[in-house]
């Protein structure tokens, strides 16, 4: 007997890139606000510099939406009732944080000052349940990443 889904669990199936229905159905409708709300985000501050590409990542990880140029942008999780986004900062974008500390909110601080850093950087996992969670984001990656002129 196959077990109900859990908030948190991945898309699994391999079989099929989740479309549109699939990721409202599975997210939910107010993690898929702030989902297409961090999509049209990335469009508008960085437009014709990422294509987002779908990945799957095993029984485990599931699929996952990346953005990424030459260097990994972010990557979006869509889990059962829930979204989270991916951030991984490496040396310099860390003193560009470390540098903004007072600007950022004490909950993206702590979860930044739990991270463990790795060799190729502090990775992030970020829930997106709220305007200020999307917030944090954006914000984070507006540091990592600063956005376009003129856009």
């Amino acid at each position: 007997m196959q077990q109900a889904p859990r908030t948190g669990d991945r898309l699994t199936d391999k079989s099929t890139t989740p479309d549109d229905a699939t990721l409202r159905d599975w997210i939910g409708a107010e993690a898929c606000e702030h989902w297409t709300a961090l999509r049209a985000w990335i469009d508008s501050s960085y437009p014709g510099v990422f294509t987002p590409d779908w990945i799957y990542g095993g029984k485990t990880h599931g699929w996952s939406l990346r953005y990424k140029k030459s260097k990994a942008f972010c990557t979006l999780l869509p889990e059962y009732r829930a979204l989270s986004a991916v951030v991984v900062l490496g040396a310099r974008e860390r003193e560009k944080v470390e540098a903004q500390r007072e600007a950022l909110s004490p909950g993206l601080m702590a979860l930044y000052d739990a991270a463990e850093t790795y060799h190729d950087g502090k990775w992030l996992k970020i829930g997106i349940a709220s305007a200020e969670d999307l917030q944090d984001v954006t914000a984070l990656l507006a540091l990592k990443r600063p956005h376009r002129k003129g856009a």
